[in-house]
């Protein structure tokens, strides 16, 4: 799946321009809303004037506003919407379809967000691994057909009347209509009652195989720099896969990881609260998104201040865009003493003799550094040190591997270091091997890792730096990721084939033909497909790892480009 959002990329000039967004609106149904932001660029930070502007429609006969920039469809057509404030104005253009289709509210896309976020189905919740009191959904609602059948199959039917909805123990309950341990969840005057209410009494319609999914979620603003105390309103749509665009931001469940920096309220309002920055997590529909927020420091940063910070890579281009959008000056240069120490450790894991730091410390030239560098890359501990690094990672062991599978793995992980071997081309190799795991060291890989499922998670982590273990059983409760696409993950590897070789502790890895990990709900394989990626036939009889392995190492996989910085950083 993609994951798109807008970026506020804010001059530092004085001149203010008014801008709403989204730029464009399509409202689809009766009950579609799309929030508008209106805000403006001012002196380097980005101001929401989006609670101060007037705000008016052309025709409220066709979309109506409120003055909290809120636009609802009344009928088919277009309208303009306009924002006015500080003497300035900005329009948006709004195309109404609602009429074109019949409403009703959907288990998966509307009552299930409402559970969500009221809480109902969190770990803390009835969304824990044994419920509440009898009462047990799935986390987040990545099953929404065994929510179905526990709301209104279970305990008698008594969660949900469809002879007299008001009646309903899930409305009851969460309106502390009668005692409920979770508090009142929500008020009988509020949307998320009218949605299970209305929901109720339609007949309580089960969730379908041609009901949509969310394709993508965006966000505006994904990024944006702030003034101190200052508050910025949040938007989150969805793009579906029957082709909508909806405004979700209502059924989003908003956290902030830096309440001292932002917080945030159920509305998607944020509020600065400190100087930094903080990322603000929406949840929706097991689908996990972030926008970044910041209030650069209060520092006094002129020129000189990086004056004596000299780029000489891109790396350190990007470190210093960072700080100065931050207000933060670096660091002086280490003193030579304490770079000969962090070079030695940080590349090979050793201290420098005393000798080799008084003729590094005695030494004059300019260029001493990175001479200093090069020599190190040289050494025999440079090599063990790495060795031992992606060992570690790969979990290389005497446990998992007889002794001459062990070494033959160890020493092609060192020779690959010592040959100065690229990352990418270091796991193309092992995910692309076949043959002997005595001839070609990498295969033990294959051979430490029998199990399917214990293979597509370290492959995960040691090569992407995501942690799928969770989706395993269920959606993950932290990140984006679903227990489909775990098990369509899992896939890649189904058919690696395992035989015994003609020598004693000698295995022959091989592509099989057939083989697939089914998933445990749905009971048979998924496509198998990468993170992200593009799903291939379950039929393809083509080795599946070497499309993986093309994926892996592609220049547009940021998650082996970031996780092989990380390792190597």
């Amino acid at each position: 799946m993609k994951w798109t959002a807008a970026l506020l990329i804010l001059p530092a000039a004085f001149a203010q321009q008014l801008t709403l967004l989204p730029r464009q609106v399509t409202l689809t149904t009766p009950e579609s809303r799309q929030q508008l932001i209106a805000q403006a660029a001012v002196s380097g930070h980005v101001e929401d004037w989006t609670r101060t502007a007037q705000w008016s429609s052309s025709n409220p006969n066709v979309a109506a506003v409120d003055q909290t920039g809120l636009v609802k469809p009344i009928a088919n057509g277009e309208a303009t919407i306009t924002a006015r404030a500080n003497s300035q104005t900005a329009s948006v253009l709004v195309t109404v379809k609602a009429s074109e289709t019949p409403f009703a509210w959907s288990f998966k896309n509307h009552v299930i967000p409402v559970l969500t976020k009221t809480g109902c189905n969190q770990g803390a919740c009835h969304g824990a691994l044994a419920g509440k009191n009898g009462f047990k959904l799935t986390l987040r609602g990545y099953d929404p057909d065994v929510d179905f059948d526990t709301l209104t199959r279970q305990s008698v039917g008594r969660r949900v009347s469809l002879a007299d909805p008001t009646s309903s123990l899930i409305l009851k309950k969460a309106t502390f209509a009668l005692p409920h341990g979770g508090g009142k969840r929500f008020a009988a005057n509020s949307l998320e009652y009218r949605v299970l209410s209305e929901w109720i009494a339609n007949g309580a319609p089960s969730p379908k195989p041609s009901d949509p999914d969310v394709a993508s979620l965006e966000v505006y603003p994904s990024a944006a720099i702030l003034a101190p105390e200052a508050n910025q309103q949040l938007v989150v749509r969805a793009r579906y896969t029957d082709g909508r665009i909806e405004d979700v931001t209502r059924w989003v469940k908003f956290t902030s990881n830096n309440e001292g920096v932002a917080t945030v309220d159920d509305n998607g309002l944020v509020k600065m609260t400190g100087r930094g920055e903080a990322a603000i997590t929406l949840w929706y529909s097991s689908r996990v998104l972030y926008s970044r927020v910041t209030v650069p420091f209060d520092n006094v940063t002129s020129s000189e201040a990086y004056s004596h910070f000299q780029p000489v890579n891109f790396i350190d281009e990007l470190a210093l865009k960072k700080w100065k959008s931050l207000h933060l000056a670096p660091s002086k240069q280490a003193t030579d003493a304490a770079f000969i120490r962090r070079l030695y450790l940080d590349a090979a894991g050793i201290l420098p003799s005393v000798e080799e730091t008084e003729e590094f410390l005695a030494d004059k030239s300019p260029n001493k550094r990175a001479r200093l560098v090069e020599r190190l890359l040289q050494r025999e501990e440079f090599n063990d040190y790495w060795a031992y690094k992606w060992s570690d990672l790969l979990l290389v062991s005497s446990r998992k591997l007889r002794s001459n599978n062990m070494w033959a793995f160890y020493n092609w992980i060192r020779d690959s270091v010592k040959a100065n071997k690229p990352w990418d081309q270091f796991a193309r190799d092992i995910f692309t091997a076949t043959g002997s795991s005595r001839e070609n060291g990498a295969l033990n890989y294959f051979v430490q890792h029998k199990d399917v499922i214990d293979l597509s998670e370290n492959v995960t982590q040691a090569f992407l730096g995501q942690r799928l273990t969770c989706a395993r059983c269920h959606n993950h409760p932290l990140e984006k990721w679903t227990q489909k696409q775990y098990y369509q993950f899992a896939n890649l590897f189904a058919r690696v084939g395992l035989k015994n070789g003609e020598r004693a502790g000698e295995f022959i890895i091989y592509p099989k033909q057939a083989g697939d990990v089914n998933h445990p709900r749905l009971l048979k394989p998924l496509p198998p497909t990468p993170l992200d990626g593009t799903p291939a036939s379950l039929d393809d009889l083509a080795d599946r790892r070497i499309a993986f392995a093309q994926w892996l190492t592609s220049p547009k996989n940021e998650y082996f480009a970031r996780n092989i910085v990380n390792r190597v950083w």
